[in-house]
Order: C-alpha cells, then structure tokens, then sequence
C-alpha cells in the first residue's frame, strides 16, 4: 500500500461520522499514522459499537454534533484548524431511507452542503484546507443491471431515497467545486475537493441493522439461523480498509497537486470479488463452522438493485491504488475479528494487527 506515514505525521484532520463503523477504522488508522484526528459525529449508531468496543475517545478530539447544525459544524472546524477533511457523516441504510426518507435528504445532503459551507468559511478565516473528501457510494449511479462496472463519468441517478441522496450529495460538492473550489483557480483559493464511491464494506465491528453480514454475524453469536431476502443480489464486496486506503492514498495526492485530483473516484474489489448475497453467506457459515446455517425468506417490499460493480481502472491508473485482500481474506479477516469479541478478546488489538497486515507489515494468511 503507498500511504506515506511520513506524511500523515502531524497532520490535522477532521472526520465527520467519526463514530460510525467506517470513520472507527478510519481514526484508528490516522493514528496509528501519527495524525491528529478531530472527529465530528453523533453518539455510535448502535450497540455494541466498533467506536466504544476499541476506546477511540482516548485517541482523537471528539466532539458530539449533527451536521444538520451548522453552525455547530462551523464553530467545529475552525476550532479544529484542519488540513484535510474527510466527510462521512450520513445516514448509510437503503431499507432505512425507506422509512425515514426527509431525514435521510436531510442529513445527506443538506449535511453536506453544511460540511462545504463550514470549509468555505474556514478558508475566509485564513485556515488552509488543503484537501476535502466528500465520501458518498457505489449506488449513486444510475443502476441499469449492467454487466459491466459504473464508471466515474456515468450518469447518477439512485432509485432509493438512500442513494438518491447520495448522487444529490455528489451534484453538490461538483457545484461547490465549480464555483468556490475549481481546479483551475487552486492557486487562489488552495482547496481540491473530491468525491469518493466505494462498494459494499465488510469489516469486524459493523453491528449495522438491515445490513448483511452485521446480521449474520448477530445470527452466528446468537445461534440463530441466518435469514437472507435476495440471495441473488451481486455486490461488490470489499473490506473496510480497502476504501479506506484509497481515500487516505487520494488525500495525499489533493495535498501535493490539488488542481490534478479534484475529481470523483470509484474504489471497488476487483471483478472476481463482485459476488451474489448468498455466496458471502455460504462461506461465512463455512468459516464460522458448527451450527451456523441460513435460509432463504424473498421479501420484496422495497425495490432492491440486484447486480451492481464498479470499474475502478481511474483509481488504480491515476492514483496507482489497488485492492490487496482478496473477498476471502476479508472474510477470514471478519471471523478473526469476531472470534476475538466472542471471546472477550481485546478487539483494539486485532484491528491494529489488520491494519499493519494490510499495509504490508504484518504476515497475511
């Protein structure tokens, strides 16, 4: 992996959505890189959590906050004084946004809109931001079932609310850059701002409800058998790091060369690791081993895409980023990390132990 440790000493960075499974891994990894991380977000989202499980409080600057508030958000940032921002603040859940549809525009997009606005701002108090990451999702392109990968330059859409929120959130930090941040006044206003598509993130520590392999993994705790809805569903699954280290991999080039990488990116698994619901499940059980089983229950209440992948050939071209887990390293990588919490285990250290693994300093099976 190219993260330069050397650049991220010292450096200041504000995460929104700290608090969540994403931005918990994320401030782990900052820190272990020497960074100094203020992290903007409300309470964790669930119990147990990844956040509380590993103590991340003693790591970074917390501070509680929506960023439906503004001027909270502002008062945050300018406090923070950050060098690079990344925005993970969102409500994440497709079958959520289904019930709860204003909040879901409300705080991904207007949430949005408030982080730019804070960074603007901060910018006028003579704050040098030098790089912002708005991080959105694979589905807010417009899903046609095509065979082959979404890439950057195609159309948005999102036929949820969730995802429909999402490409809303890309069409606004596009306006943001073309009219406060464009690339070709850089040497003005000294800030690249990009946005970021990841595919479906696996990882221990989600206990996301309505989320699958956070509910399998409560099913094989629990003794109870899995049930799935849309087993043939094709994903692009990929471990939490592997986005992760895009956007930190992508922070640094926006740092050294704004005007080049103020631009969208799709990180995704490679072609082979796009796979159906129920082959994740299958090989989750197998792993798990014992009593661990599944069966299938279609519910078909709301409308769910069935095939999706992203091409990632910008990212790996441009950036000279690439996956380095396979699917089933991610996977034993998850029952690891769950074995652990089965068993009372400390889970701090097997996530920094994954962390070094995944930057190529500890053995990987």
């Amino acid at each position: 992996m190219l993260i330069d440790e050397t650049f991220w000493r010292n450096k200041k960075v504000f995460v929104t959505g700290h608090t969540g499974f994403k931005g918990s891994w994320l401030c782990m990894w900052l820190t272990t890189l020497g960074a100094t991380v203020t992290g903007y977000s409300l309470h964790p989202p669930t119990t147990p959590s990844l956040y509380e499980s590993c103590q991340i409080d003693s790591w970074v600057h917390s501070i509680l906050g929506d960023v439906r508030s503004k001027e909270k958000l502002e008062e945050a940032m300018l406090n923070a004084k950050p060098d690079i921002v990344i925005h993970m603040a969102a409500q994440p859940l497709v079958r959520s946004s289904y019930q709860f549809p204003a909040e879901t525009y409300e705080i991904n997009v207007m949430g949005t809109v408030h982080l730019l606005e804070a960074v603007r701002h901060a910018v006028h108090k003579g704050i040098s931001v030098k790089a912002v990451i708005n991080v959105t999702t694979d589905k807010c392109y417009e899903n046609k079932e095509w065979a082959w990968g979404y890439r950057e330059q195609d159309g948005l859409g999102g036929y949820d609310p969730y995802s429909n929120s999402k490409a809303c959130s890309e069409l606004v930090t596009s306006s943001f850059r073309n009219s406060f941040f464009h690339p070709d006044q850089h040497q003005n206003h000294g800030v690249a701002l990009a946005s970021v598509r990841a595919g479906n993130v696996i990882g221990g520590g989600d206990w996301a409800f309505e989320r699958l392999v956070p509910d399998l993994i409560r099913s094989l705790l629990g003794g109870a058998k899995m049930i799935i809805r849309n087993p043939d569903a094709i994903r692009p699954w990929q471990h939490v790091l592997e986005p992760l280290g895009g956007y930190l991999l992508l922070a640094q080039k926006m740092f050294e060369d704004g005007k080049l990488y103020s631009q969208s990116y799709n990180f995704g698994p490679n072609e082979s690791d796009a796979k159906p619901v129920e082959w994740i499940v299958r090989r989750l059980c197998e792993k798990w081993g014992g009593e661990a089983s599944y069966e299938i229950q279609p519910d078909f209440r709301w409308h769910e895409a069935h095939y999706l992948r992203l091409d990632c050939s910008k990212a790996k071209s441009e950036l000279g980023w690439q996956p380095v887990w396979t699917l089933e390293q991610a996977l034993d990588r998850i029952i690891e990390w769950t074995r652990m919490y089965h068993d009372n285990g400390n889970v701090r250290t097997v996530c920094l132990q994954q962390i070094k693994q995944y930057c190529g300093v500890g053995s990987i099976s």
